[in-house]
């Protein structure tokens, strides 16, 4: 059983309350079981008050997502900054890449030696090919470079491709980067369902933020495509908009797709192990990924998966073995993909049989809880 150094503080921050009630509440447990004073902070929201509930010290920060005012950066970075002076953990633990720029040098600030950083994706800046994000991008990587870099600094990548990238482009030192996929899923939870009978339309689930990068324009499309007598498909799109990024679609826009007969959108969903269990396909055609939790948890419940060859997704599919891979933001070969496991259940079974056994042995949330304490630990017991 590992263990902390008596009193050991560790802040964990990200860009929403709602990623560490959904992403990483298993991680504070098992800090706080192991002896560790855990210390969360995120921007303001609901899922705030249900940690809080939980046990867990939560505080609200102002971080605004969106914005690209220096003057309200720079008030963000200090108060962060003091934030961190009079709390005083012996190491910060920081989601995404902006949280992980901000929280590095906030922690460089306010004296927090040790840094995780955890970064699924280089986002937006680096995704996008607008005027604006190509403007941001030589600024971003200097500011990558300035916050993880350091002796006590740890880069933790969800998979190989951004693993790849950091080491080719020299964002951080090979020696500084840790490979854990993602945030685990827990198999003993995502379970496969009893076995029955394939009466009734094939049930195809996408869940996700509702974001453009998202594939879900391409899935909408592919169920348009389908629309034919012979195929009996209901398409079920969970998930809301995520009003905070630019690639939101409108709940108007969702709505007329429903409104279309196109898809059934079922919102916000509590309960995914009932919601996986229940489909007999889970669709995800993202344009990136660090590691994307929804295929993991569709794998544990043995669900075939139908996702694009692409960073992430390709680190969850096997083309073939536990899932068919297609082409990023196109429309017929997703069809096609989805159409192939609508006129051939013995492959679903198989496919889902193959996703179950991954999920076991790679996404499991004890291999992924056991290598993070590790990171944490490597630091700690530093000097």
């Amino acid at each position: 059983m590992h263990s902390a150094a008596p009193g050991a503080k560790v802040a964990l921050f990200a860009n929403t309350e709602w990623y560490l009630f959904n992403f990483r509440l298993p991680l504070a447990r098992r800090l706080k079981d192991l002896g560790y004073e855990v210390l969360l902070l995120s921007p303001p929201g609901p899922y705030g008050q249900r940690l809080r509930e939980l046990g867990f010290d939560w505080r609200p920060v102002p971080l605004r997502r969106r914005s690209l005012n220096p003057l309200g950066e720079l008030a963000f970075l200090l108060r962060l900054a003091r934030l961190l002076r009079t709390e005083r953990p012996s190491l910060i633990h920081n989601f995404t890449l902006k949280c992980a720029i901000y929280g590095s040098l906030a922690g460089r600030l306010a004296g927090v030696q040790r840094r995780i950083n955890a970064v699924a994706g280089l986002g937006y800046v680096f995704s996008s090919s607008d005027g604006r994000a190509r403007v941001l991008r030589p600024l971003v990587r200097a500011l990558i470079q300035l916050a993880l870099l350091g002796r006590w600094s740890r880069v933790v990548l969800q998979n190989s491709d951004d693993f790849a990238v950091f080491e080719r482009t020299g964002l951080a030192r090979r020696a500084d980067l840790r490979l854990i996929r993602g945030s685990g899923v827990d198999c003993s939870r995502f379970t496969p369902p009893p076995e029955c009978g394939d009466a009734g339309p094939l049930r195809v689930l996408l869940a996700a933020r509702l974001l453009i990068d998202k594939g879900v324009l391409e899935f909408v499309e592919a169920a348009r495509a389908l629309r034919a007598p012979e195929r009996r498909i209901d398409f079920l799109l969970a998930g809301e908009p995520d009003e905070g990024n630019p690639a939101a679609i409108a709940s108007s826009v969702i709505r007329g797709w429903v409104n279309e007969g196109l898809i059934q959108w079922l919102g916000h969903v509590e309960d995914m192990p009932t919601l996986v269990r229940s489909v007999d396909v889970v669709v995800l055609p993202s344009y990136r990924e660090g590691l994307p939790k929804s295929l993991i948890e569709a794998a544990a419940c043995a669900r075939p998966l139908v996702t694009t060859d692409v960073p992430g997704c390709r680190e969850v599919v096997e083309d073939g073995v536990d899932g068919l891979l297609v082409p990023p933001r196109t429309v017929q070969p997703l069809a096609e993909a989805i159409a192939r496991l609508h006129d051939d259940p013995e492959l679903r079974r198989r496919l889902g049989k193959g996703a179950r056994a991954k999920a076991l042995s790679q996404f499991d949330q004890e291999i992924v809880l056991a290598k993070t304490v590790a990171v944490y630990e490597e630091l700690l017991n530093r000097t």
